[in-house]
């Protein structure tokens, strides 16, 4: 409790999943358990992709031109290099704040 690196609600990740909710009625293609279980996985890389200060259009063509071209998908250190902390992916990948750039 007296921890203040720890936020006391969760406004933020509600704030994510947001337009989300909202649209739900507009994507049918989630009216079954496989549609839902992607959807969930599109949405999850999305919003990691922002918390992590990326592009997460440019990111995830960058992940659809590099994953089918790995020599071996099981490759736990080619696979670290994508994910959306690596100081790896390029720059393009970046959203960069006006302020600091």
């Amino acid at each position: 409790m007296n921890d203040g690196r720890l936020e006391i609600d969760n406004n933020r990740s509600e704030r994510s999943i947001k337009p989300f909710v909202i649209g739900r009625k507009n994507w049918m293609f989630s009216n079954t358990p496989r549609g839902a279980k992607a959807s969930a996985m599109i949405y999850s890389m999305i919003e990691t992709a922002k918390e992590n200060g990326l592009n997460p259009m440019i990111y995830l063509t960058y992940l659809f031109e590099k994953l089918p071209n790995l020599e071996d998908p099981k490759d736990t250190k080619a696979l670290d290099m994508l994910l959306p902390w690596s100081q790896t992916l390029p720059l393009t990948c970046r959203v960069f704040n006006k302020k600091t750039t």
